[in-house]
């Protein structure tokens, strides 16, 4: 993405590429960003298995269920099962193709500062040489060694998540029946959950994630193949699915305490994938989430070296963007773990103690979120299944039934005529904003609306922001009509209304506009 703009980039790579790496299953969310990268027809010509959903044994009973994406997201309802090797070896090598000096075998041992400006990097060489680069930004990919952050302490763990977890890859799994065969299988039980992933290869991922300390005395005790083979005896299903395989690869083992950096960029450097923050894998979004931050933390680089000031205005706007994403999952996972009523153990029952998720803002923003089914796709689905507190419940009802029952007015009694009568006013805690938003691979000023579950704010066109700054509660949607016709003359006047209703439709069945009763004509 920065070579697009025309910047000229030095990638330090640690291994060789293909080289080994865990996190096989994709959410369709990275679809739309392997499109823009144009290596989506690679992957697609790889013969990665598609994965249409989840089948899970999670929540008020033992019996397998299922989940599909097609059920949220129609543009892509299904996404990939992919070998790492291969594909994280078809994302270097289309960095190559568009311009990105490409070295192997280097490994980055540290930053280098002039005062408190990133101003190039220490590293060894593939001939065990040290060496060191220079440039005018640090984009730090390290993933979970975090150089920058370790070194700049901006690391903070996260106490919700102190699992661990052990993986390897199996020859001979059963799958799961059709039209399943291709799904994720997550299987909770008492100590924990497993995930087995099929591959176009024909070996399957399988994996379990355990407390973290438990997971570590097991391990001394009876070593990492000892000790997952015991997880596995416990799991019923996975066993089963296990029964005829022979185990090809590992295991392995990979600590998994989710953090987030206390500040994603700084001068002359940006962090991003899981060397910014890290979330518990139950959702598979690891690659979406290091996906999402590397088009963002481009356009952050870009930015910043065309427009300092601007730049340095969207290193926040940078954090807030993929922090959302990251709190996203995160929430979604302390949830689930909260919900897994079925398997009573110390494991789950310290999952449901740690934090609360009945309560603050979090949760508000949270229910909001599932409720709008966004495209990242499940969340509402899943939910069924489980045992949330009952106040997450109560206020996702609350907010999906407000939804319902302003659509239904939208499309009753305040369609034609009535609505030019309405006098909108902003909902408590709705503003318009002026901040960076993201444009063509990098930031410029711009305008968002922010409510109290999305103080990052939501980007909105030119149009729609002269709109919202006549919303104020005494001006009649016919009036803001007529103000915003006689802005954009007659030939795009019918248009624009088409536009204006249709943005303050959305406005208000979303809660960011409430409507007034008002006799007042426009």
């Amino acid at each position: 993405m920065m070579a697009r703009k025309g910047l000229r980039v030095l990638l330090l790579e640690r291994d060789r590429f293909p080289r080994h790496h865990v996190g096989e299953s994709l959410l369709p969310s990275s679809l739309p960003v392997l499109e823009e990268l144009g290596v989506l027809p690679a992957v697609q010509a790889e013969g990665f298995l598609p994965k249409w959903g989840a089948t899970m044994v999670w929540g008020r009973d033992r019996a397998p269920w299922s989940w599909y994406f097609s059920e949220s997201n129609r543009r892509y309802p299904h996404s990939y099962q992919v070998w790492r090797p291969r594909f994280d070896q078809l994302l270097l090598e289309n960095a190559r193709a568009n311009g990105v000096d490409v070295r192997e075998g280097y490994r980055v041992t540290d930053v280098l500062f002039r005062g408190v400006r990133a101003t190039g990097v220490a590293y060894t060489g593939p001939d065990g040489r040290p060496g060191a680069a220079g440039g005018p930004f640090v984009v730090d990919t390290s993933g979970q060694a975090s150089l920058l952050a370790g070194r700049l302490d901006l690391r903070r763990w996260d106490s919700s998540f102190q699992n661990l977890a052990v993986y390897s890859y199996f020859t001979g799994a059963q799958r799961l029946p059709p039209p399943d065969e291709n799904n994720i299988f997550i299987e909770s039980y008492p100590s924990g959950w497993f995930w087995n992933i099929p591959l176009h290869t024909g070996w399957a991922s399988v994996g379990v994630v355990v407390d973290s300390a438990a997971a570590q005395r097991g391990i001394r005790d009876r070593g990492a193949e000892g000790f997952f083979s015991d997880q596995i005896s416990a799991a019923p299903h996975t066993r089963e699915m296990l029964a005829s395989a022979a185990r090809t690869l590992g295991p392995f083992v990979a600590r998994d305490w989710s953090y987030a950096a206390e500040r994603f960029a700084g001068d002359g450097y940006v962090l991003a994938g899981d060397a910014a923050c890290f979330v518990d894998p139950l959702f598979s979004s690891g690659v979406h989430l290091a996906l999402t931050s590397g088009v963002l933390a481009a356009a952050y680089v870009v930015t910043s070296l065309r427009d300092p000031d601007l730049g340095r205005a969207s290193a926040s706007v940078y954090r807030e963007l993929y922090y959302r994403e990251y709190a996203h999952f995160r929430e979604l996972a302390r949830l689930f773990y909260h919900s897994n009523r079925t398997a009573e153990s110390y494991f789950w029952e310290a999952r449901r103690m740690v934090g609360d998720v009945e309560s603050g803002s979090d949760r508000e923003a949270f229910v909001r979120a599932v409720a709008g089914q966004p495209a990242r796709g499940y969340e509402r689905t899943v939910l069924g299944y489980g045992q949330p507190p009952g106040g997450f419940i109560q206020g996702l009802r609350q907010v999906e039934g407000m939804r319902v029952a302003r659509r239904a007015r939208l499309e009753g009694e305040l369609s034609g005529e009535a609505i030019r009568r309405s006098v909108p006013r902003m909902s408590g805690g709705a503003a318009l904003r002026r901040k960076p938003v993201v444009g063509e691979g990098e930031f410029q000023w711009g305008y968002v609306v922010t409510t109290p579950d999305r103080p990052e704010g939501i980007p909105c066109s030119d149009l729609v922001a002269v709109v919202v700054s006549m919303v104020d509660g005494k001006t009649s949607v016919g009036d803001i009509l007529g103000r915003v016709a006689a802005r954009v003359g007659e030939a795009q006047a019918e248009a624009v209304e088409r536009s204006v209703v249709e943005a303050l439709g959305i406005m208000y069945v979303d809660g960011v506009v409430e409507e007034l009763e008002s006799g007042q004509g426009g």
